[in-house]
């Protein structure tokens, strides 16, 4: 087959492919934001895939944020959805490797860490049992941080900055 002949696959443009993807991250992020009301658990037996936590929750914020209202349900300790959330971006802007080297618990040796920016002796005191003990497990900080806020804030909906 000749050159001219070959079959061409179009070029697309880098920046429409990046809004394309985006755009489709964005509207499956926004869906559980409007329709989200309470977490329930995941049903007993669930499979874990490479996609899905252990209970059986999508393994990326929304489904660590749900998995983690599941928890604090068991728990009795109060919070949204929407508070955590707000808090998460603010925090680690969803990052849960997170890691503060630059405030002042990081100029005394014990930096804030994951989603929430806990610091070790704090998700230590604050840990809710039947979660991970590794600060930096979403499911794990998410609970341990909205445990702590729920003592000291009344609920992690209270928290509208660094706490």
């Amino acid at each position: 087959m000749s050159a001219a002949a070959r079959h061409r696959h179009p070029r697309t443009n880098r920046l429409v492919r990046t809004l394309v993807v985006a755009g489709t991250g964005a509207a499956v992020l926004a869906l559980p934001l409007l329709g989200a009301t309470g977490a329930h658990a995941a049903t007993p037996g669930s499979v874990t895939t490479a996609g899905t936590t252990p209970a059986g929750y999508p393994n990326n914020l929304d489904g660590w944020i749900r998995e983690s209202l599941a928890i604090m349900a068991e728990k009795n300790i109060p919070g949204t959805y929407n508070g955590i959330h707000r808090n998460i971006m603010r925090e680690s802007s969803g990052n849960p490797r997170a890691i503060n080297l630059w405030d002042s618990n990081a100029a005394k040796g014990i930096p804030s860490k994951g989603l929430l920016q806990v610091i070790d002796p704090t998700f230590n005191a604050y840990h809710v049992e039947g979660t991970s003990y590794d600060i930096y497990d979403p499911v794990a900080n998410i609970t341990a941080a909205c445990n702590y806020a729920a003592k000291r804030y009344g609920s992690i909906d209270n928290v509208n900055g660094a706490y």
